[in-house]
């Protein structure tokens, strides 16, 4: 629990910094598609740690539906403080308000990992990536999933496919000792 929550709380902690007060957007946002592209075509980490942040800054502009600008502050503050609960209530509440908004799936995704609900998380990343086949966070949750599930061969296959989006998102650095185990290991 202590290693998921570490590995987590750097996006948790920018996640509630980055939140913009009256900012509308979501994952159909049309800024997006250009700084994907330039994402993926990166060649050093500093470029691709600032065109990261732009697009989370993006994802992370609620949708213009009633309370859930609120509701998403509530819930990434009460993430970073480790109220799970009272987080997990709040991205409940996104989910039902505004089921088209990927980032709600993708952070009660996020929650139900942590609490250990693996088949709920997953459930919700497949939502967040039929919203948002892009959205590198689900790919890489969902790898942390089937880790914990100990499903490598799966988990290797959701990094992979973060790692063509963003080359160098933050498990890039352990998909050479997932690849050797893989291979390494009867499937």
């Amino acid at each position: 629990m202590a290693l998921r929550l570490s590995l987590l709380l750097p996006a948790i902690v920018f996640t509630v910094a980055s939140i913009c007060a009256h900012a509308v957007a979501d994952q159909k946002d049309d800024r997006l598609p250009a700084l994907f592209s330039k994402l993926a075509q990166a060649h050093t980490k500093p470029t691709a740690a600032r065109l990261e942040s732009q697009i989370w800054g993006i994802w992370l502009e609620a949708p213009a539906v009633p309370e859930v600008a609120d509701t998403l502050r509530r819930g990434l503050s009460a993430m970073a403080l480790s109220q799970l609960t009272d987080a997990l209530r709040a991205f409940d509440t996104i989910v039902a308000k505004a089921p088209e908004y990927a980032e709600g799936w993708n952070k009660r995704a996020t929650i139900r990992y942590i609490l250990g609900d693996y088949e709920g998380s997953i459930a919700d990343i497949r939502r967040t990536l039929a919203l948002e086949p892009r959205h590198f966070g689900a790919l890489s949750g969902l790898g942390l999933v089937r880790l914990a599930l100990d499903r490598p061969a799966d988990a290797l296959e959701a990094f992979e496919a973060a790692l063509v989006i963003h080359p160098f998102i933050v498990e890039a650095e352990n998909i050479k000792a997932l690849r050797e185990q893989v291979r390494g290991r009867p499937l």
